[in-house]
């Protein structure tokens, strides 16, 4: 643990499930890390190897052999008896604070930018045969230049065509495709593919699209917008476990009545990800050619919402 001398702790940056996540500055270089602090004792006789739990496991696996200019860079791994740290590079803010903090609507070219930087951050994903299973705003981390990045592997996982898993129980409810919410245990890419669509619609609204307080309420959330799927529609949803047909029957809305579209480009995108059918669903990499995301370039966010830097010892 010398290697903790090494950094200045600045203050508390975020609380996850498994500790603490610390702004701190490297000694030697004047940069900012990000420290995840992982209390090791709490996890003894719990079933985890050695005390440390399985997504810091995974995490830490996952994030070692990836480098993309839209995924977190994962510096160190550091540990004494019962502490873990993973040093990652640090950004600002994550996306739903700057959200909750920014006034007025996203600039559309923010909107376009972002969406591209996790687009293409997902297709690197798939493409290596990685599964995310946990996007949401407040996984997505951002910088005063413009960059947003994919963080928290903590519920990724490896797969093959399709993945058989152990549970349907991943990605945060407002988030969860129709399949997973169904009752699904095989599953592959379009989970993260709805997820984004979801982001994308929050990032135009400044709110959930499907704002669910219960698994049942999720599911009549997305039903009421997208209509309750049919055998026509949906080939096999009536087999889903949880499919029952005895839920109430709505008529599909057309998205421009929900959401304020900013181009036609940005609603055809939309279109591509938020589909019932997985197997209709857009690929990452597919979705990487469309025309929206192909003419986005760089943009700052609003400075306003940033929170002033904090260079003294915590």
């Amino acid at each position: 643990m010398e290697k903790l001398d090494r950094f200045i702790k600045l203050g508390t940056a975020g609380e996850g499930t498994y500790g603490v996540v610390y702004k701190a500055k490297n000694k030697l270089t004047g940069k900012h890390v990000a420290l995840k602090r992982i209390k090791l004792e709490k996890f003894y006789n719990k079933g985890d190897s050695e005390g440390v739990p399985s997504t810091a496991i995974r995490e830490i696996c996952l994030l070692k052999n990836l480098k993309h200019s839209s995924i977190v860079e994962l510096l160190d791994v550091m540990y004494s008896t019962d502490k873990l740290y993973l040093v990652f590079e640090f950004l600002d803010l994550d996306l739903k604070k700057y959200m909750d903090f920014s006034k007025g609507p996203l600039n559309k070219e923010l909107i376009r930018s972002y969406m591209k930087q996790l687009v293409d951050g997902m297709a690197y994903l798939h493409t290596r045969t990685i599964l995310h299973r946990d996007l949401k705003p407040q996984n997505l981390l951002i910088d005063k230049e413009g960059h947003i990045k994919l963080a928290d592997f903590g519920l990724s996982r490896s797969f093959s065509l399709p993945t058989r898993t152990y549970t349907h129980e991943v990605v945060t409810m407002w988030y969860r495709a129709p399949e997973l919410l169904l009752g699904t245990k095989i599953y592959c890419t379009g989970v993260d593919i709805w997820s984004l669509g979801c982001i994308l619609a929050e990032m135009i609204l400044k709110k959930a699209i499907f704002p669910g307080d219960s698994e049942i309420d999720q599911i009549y959330k997305i039903f009421r917008i997208m209509g309750t799927p049919t055998e026509e529609v949906w080939p096999g949803v009536s087999l889903f476990p949880d499919f029952k047909p005895t839920f109430p029957k709505w008529k599909a809305k057309d998205f421009k009545d929900v959401i304020a579209f900013q181009d036609p480009e940005q609603e055809a995108l939309l279109k591509n990800m938020l589909v019932y059918n997985p197997a209709q669903r857009k690929t990452a990499k597919e979705l990487t050619r469309c025309p929206y995301l192909r003419k986005a370039k760089l943009t700052a966010p609003n400075m306003d919402a940033f929170p002033a830097d904090e260079d003294g010892d915590d």
